[in-house]
């Protein structure tokens, strides 16, 4: 008895059949755009979680502060685009774009921003529990978390300080950062899951992105912004900015903002997003 013929099979051969074979570098492109399986976008972030939860701490303060610094220009831009539109109800449509600067920089830099990696680096130890990935997870999570908040702290001190950014630019950062400090603590909380969720779905959307990573990257971004959802590291920036500026104090924005949202986006994207995306490839796992 022989073998069923796959579907990829039966084309194949009613292609050579009509005297139509495909040459080598057409069969080559056909695999390179075929679509990543579920399972190899698993692996590949799941792989990036080995290496990140391996790092060494110095490298992982480094690269969190750097991304702390970085994610405070989507502040920036966002200030700058709020300044310079009208007054109009459509502002926000065009002002939101500015949020995404930072995550450019940081993702494409390949920077350590904390609400990555409560995805890439939960994977692993989903798939194979133990100690010592939970004690590392532990370290890592607590490292970059804590450089991201010093990088922010940073960025928005040296922000006031009027030298590095014109006084227009400043009053809209401020008033962006006043629009975030209206959320109560639940709302904080809640929004925070989502925009887990949303920074989750882009992690994993990015192994398939191939050219288009920067336009998947600014699409996420823009619509967390858009639906004022609340980003613990971007979030913080403008927490920051509001308590060196003497407008909100510092217990308050601690537990009135960046923890609520630092829970939520862990929820949001570890809880949630981590645990339905090993879900839907455990079996092939297994299988495996």
């Amino acid at each position: 008895m022989q073998p069923p013929v796959s579907d990829d099979e039966a084309v194949e051969a009613a292609i050579e059949h009509k005297g139509q074979a495909l040459t080598e570098d057409e069969q080559d492109d056909i695999h390179e755009h075929r679509k990543l399986r579920p399972l190899a976008v698993y692996e590949v972030i799941r792989r990036e979680g080995v290496e990140e939860l391996s790092r060494p701490t110095a490298g992982l303060w480094w690269s969190g502060l750097a991304a702390g610094l970085s994610i405070g220009f989507s502040v920036v831009a966002e200030g700058a685009l709020h300044v310079a539109l009208p007054d109009a109800p459509w502002r926000p449509l065009v002002e939101n774009f500015g949020y995404a600067v930072g995550f450019l920089i940081v993702i494409l830099a390949r920077q350590q921003l904390f609400t990555e990696i409560t995805l890439t680096a939960v994977l692993p130890i989903i798939y194979r529990p133990s100690r010592r990935k939970l004690l590392a997870l532990a370290r890592l999570w607590s490292v970059v978390f804590l450089a991201n908040m010093a990088g922010t702290a940073m960025f928005a001190a040296a922000c006031l300080t009027g030298l590095l950014l014109p006084e227009h630019i400043l009053a809209g950062m401020l008033d962006v950062s006043r629009h975030l400090a209206e959320l109560s603590p639940g709302e904080a909380f809640w929004r925070g899951i989502v925009a887990g969720w949303m920074i989750a779905t882009l992690v994993w959307m990015l192994p398939s992105a191939e050219t288009a990573r920067s336009a998947v990257i600014v699409l996420m971004t823009y619509l967390i912004a858009l639906f004022d959802l609340a980003h613990v590291v971007a979030g913080s920036m403008e927490i920051f900015m509001l308590v060196l500026a003497g407008e909100l104090a510092l217990l308050q924005a601690l537990s009135g903002y960046i923890l609520p949202m630092l829970c939520g986006n862990v929820i949001g994207g570890s809880a949630l997003f981590a645990l339905l995306a090993y879900g839907q490839v455990r079996e092939e796992l297994e299988v495996g």
